[in-house]
């Protein structure tokens, strides 16, 4: 599952194949939607909760409220069922699905970090796969290096800036298949993931108030 960028993405993979999924495209929905959608997921590949082997999340970087929901509702559900969950940078995802996709070029993922900037990492293809070889960080896409500017480039950051990012690919939100594909062949190979900790590269955007001083002094 990943609530990383705009979408709430969540799939059934059996260890061969991607049996179900489903994808709901709403920025401020993220926690209504999640259970939902795990439910319908889980109905549709003909399974229950205590089915499950595993759980795999993105742990973003992406917008603090809803990164949360996906990571805290993946590490609940893995208590729950005493299962382990694994971590993937949500841009790693994305990557993934451009991989799967077929191409075959270095390229950039740029995702909506909000503030007029984008959480981005820049990707090389061999012939093991796809590997990150700068970020993840967040950044104004126009600040970007020329380089990164110029590669063929996925998710929301193409729409959100074309002056700065021209190059765009098909590939927008993480595909929860594509990370659930990743995931398997991962664990197959004895690969480490990461800790289903969500990944953040600044603070968020609410902060507590600082506790305001009395304009009078108190006394008792």
């Amino acid at each position: 599952m990943d609530t990383a960028t705009q979408a709430v993405t969540v799939a059934v993979h059996d260890g061969a194949t991607v049996v179900a999924e489903q994808a709901h495209d709403d920025t401020r929905r993220h926690t209504e939607l999640l259970a939902p959608t795990i439910s319908d997921v889980l109905r549709e590949a003909g399974l229950r909760p205590r089915d499950l082997s595993a759980i795999a999340v993105g742990v973003g970087p992406g917008p603090f409220t809803g990164l949360r929901v996906g990571v805290v509702t993946a590490r609940t559900m893995g208590l729950a069922l005493g299962i382990p969950v694994h971590g993937v940078c949500s841009l790693d995802a994305i990557a993934h699905a451009v991989l799967a996709a077929g191409q075959q070029q270095r390229f950039l993922v740029a995702s909506d970090a909000r503030r007029k900037e984008v959480y981005w990492a820049a990707y090389d293809v061999t012939e093991q796969g796809v590997r990150r070889t700068d970020g993840p960080d967040v950044a104004r896409a126009v600040d970007l290096p020329a380089h990164l500017r110029g590669l063929p480039t996925a998710g929301r950051g193409v729409d959100l800036y074309p002056e700065a990012l021209p190059h765009a690919l098909p590939q927008r939100d993480v595909s929860a298949g594509a990370l659930a594909t990743f995931v398997t062949g991962a664990l197959r190979r004895g690969e480490t993931l990461l800790d289903p900790q969500p990944l953040y590269l600044r603070r968020p955007d609410a902060v507590p108030q600082a506790e305001r001083k009395p304009a009078t002094p108190v006394t008792s």
